[in-house]
C-alpha cells in the first residue's frame, strides 16, 4: 500500500533552492545574521493520496498536503515556503531529536490495512538543506497517533494513539530508524460525563468522553518517569520507564484525576522540574501540580480559567506551553481562538495577563521559535500559520502582520541548519 507520495525529487530542488542564499549569501537579511539558516516544519490534516485507504482527521479534513517546509527569517519571524512531504496520513505532530539529525512524525491515521492502527514515520534532515528523506513507517501500536515525542535518552519513540486510548514505547535504532514498539499499553477506567465540571456557562464543549483517549505523552525531565493523560476518563497517568527494555510499568501512585468531563489535553514542565501545568479541553482550566521527582507523583494546587472573566458559550482548549524562563504560562482556546497569557508567581501560581486573538480560527498549537522571540500559532481551520512577537518582559503577544498560509496546520517545529555555512 502506498502511503507517501513520491515527489522526492522535486521537493529537493525546492529546498535546495530555498537555502542556496544561507550558503552563498545572496540574501542580505540572511548573510548578516551571524546564526546559522533556521527551518520550519508544519505538520498538517492531509486528505489521503491515490490508492490510499481513508484517513480519520479532525474537521475540516484534508487541506493540507503532508510535512510543509519552511525558511525562517529571524529577523521578522516570515516563513519563507520551501517544499512539502507529501503525505496523505495526516502527519499532525512532530518531534525534531536532540541531535537535529532526525525527525519523527504521528500519521494520525485511522487504519492500515484490514487493522484499526495508525503509523509513524522517520525522516533524516539533510544538515545543508533541511530537506527530508523517509527512513521508515511502522504502526504505532493504536489507531489516530496524535502525539509523538522523545525520551530524554535519544533510544525511544513514545506515542500517544487518541483513537485506539493506548500508548506505546517505540525503539529508535542507531541511524534513525524506528523498530516495532518494544511495550504498548491500552487506558482503561470509567468515562467521565459529557458534561465538564468547570465548563463555561453555556458550554456545549462535549467532545471526547466517548472513550478512552490518549492525548499527549512525555517523560519527565530525568527520564525515570513517563506521565500521559487520556481525555475520556479524566486522568494523568504515570509510569516507571525502563531505559534498558523501552517498558513501562505503573509508579507507586500511578494517577491522578481531573474533576470529570474537564478531559486533561496537554501538560508542560517548568523549567525548574517541580511545577507541572495541565490543560483542559472541556473544562477550560489550567491546573498547577507539584511534582515529585522521586515519586513522580503529582499534587493539584491551582485551578484557573483559561478564559477571560465573564466568557459564556463553547471553548476547546489547545495548546500549553510555558516559556524557557519559566515566566510565562501560554494557553490556546479554540472557538474563543485566542491564547491567554499567565504569569508565573514565585510559587509557581498563575495570573491572568492578556488574551491574544489568534488572527485565525480553531488554534490547534503554537510554539516558540529557539529564541523565543517569535510565537508561531498554527489555525487549524483558518489553513495558516499566524506569527507573533513575544514581549518577553510582560508575556504580552504582538501580532507582526504576517501568515503563512498552510493547509490544516497542526503543529510547527524548527531545526538550525548547522551545517549549512
Amino acid at each position: 500500500m502506498t502511503i507517501f507520495k513520491s515527489t522526492r525529487r522535486s521537493f529537493f530542488h525546492a529546498a535546495a533552492l530555498l537555502v542556496s542564499p544561507f550558503v552563498a549569501g545572496s540574501s542580505q537579511a540572511f548573510a548578516e545574521d551571524p546564526h546559522p539558516p533556521l527551518m520550519a516544519y508544519v505538520g498538517t490534516f492531509s486528505s489521503p493520496l491515490k490508492d490510499t485507504l481513508p484517513t480519520q482527521v479532525d474537521l475540516p479534513p484534508g487541506n493540507g498536503r503532508g510535512i510543509h517546509l519552511f525558511a525562517v527569517n529571524r529577523k521578522t519571524g516570515e516563513l519563507e515556503p520551501g517544499g512539502i512531504v507529501e503525505m496523505g496520513t495526516s502527519p499532525s505532530c512532530l518531534v525534531v531529536n536532540s541531535a537535529g539529525t532526525h525527525i519523527y512524525s504521528a500519521n494520525e491515521t485511522d487504519r492500515i490495512g484490514a487493522d484499526k492502527e495508525g503509523t509513524v514515520s522517520a525522516f533524516s534532515i539533510n544538515p545543508k538543506t533541511g530537506g527530508l528523506e523517509l527512513l521508515n513507517t511502522v504502526r504505532s501500536g493504536g489507531a489516530g497517533p496524535t502525539y509523538v515525542s522523545i525520551h530524554p535518552s535519544g533510544k525511544f519513540l513514545l506515542v500517544a494513539n487518541y483513537f485506539g486510548g493506548s500508548v506505546s514505547v517505540i525503539p529508535i535504532l542507531p541511524d534513525g530508524r524506528l523498530a516495532e514498539p518494544s511495550d504498548v499499553k491500552n487506558d482503561a477506567g470509567p468515562i467521565g460525563p459529557t458534561k465538564a465540571v468547570n465548563a463555561p456557562p453555556g458550554s456545549f464543549a462535549f467532545s471526547g468522553h466517548d472513550r478512552t483517549h490518549a492525548h499527549m505523552i512525555q517523560s519527565d525531565p530525568s527520564g525515570r518517569f513517563v506521565l500521559h493523560v487520556d481525555l475520556g476518563t479524566d486522568q494523568i497517568l504515570i509510569w516507571k520507564f525502563d531505559a534498558e527494555k523501552g517498558k513501562l510499568s505503573p509508579a507507586e501512585t500511578p494517577s491522578v484525576s481531573l474533576p470529570p468531563g474537564d478531559g486533561p489535553r496537554h501538560f508542560h514542565f517548568h523549567p525548574n522540574g517541580k511545577w507541572f501545568y495541565s490543560i483542559q479541553e472541556e473544562g477550560s482550566t489550567l491546573v498547577l501540580f507539584d511534582y515529585d521527582a522521586e515519586k513522580g507523583s503529582l499534587s493539584a494546587r491551582q485551578t484557573i480559567s483559561t478564559l477571560p472573566e465573564g466568557f459564556k458559550g463553547s471553548n476547546f482548549c489547545s495548546e500549553i506551553l510555558v516559556s524557557a524562563d519559566g515566566k510565562f504560562v501560554y494557553a490556546g482556546n479554540r472557538l474563543h481562538d485566542s491564547i491567554g497569557v499567565f504569569s508565573v508567581g514565585e510559587n509557581g501560581t498563575l495570573t491572568h495577563v492578556a488574551d491574544e486573538w489568534t488572527r485565525g480560527n480553531y488554534p490547534r498549537s503554537f510554539n516558540f521559535d529557539p529564541t523565543g522571540e517569535f510565537l508561531y500559532c498554527c489555525n487549524q481551520r483558518a489553513d495558516n500559520v499566524a506569527i507573533f512577537k513575544v514581549n518577553k518582559t510582560t508575556g504580552e503577544l504582538v501580532f507582526t502582520g504576517n501568515y503563512a498560509a498552510v493547509g490544516n496546520p497542526s503543529i510547527i517545529v524548527f531545526h538550525e541548519l548547522a551545517g549549512a555555512r
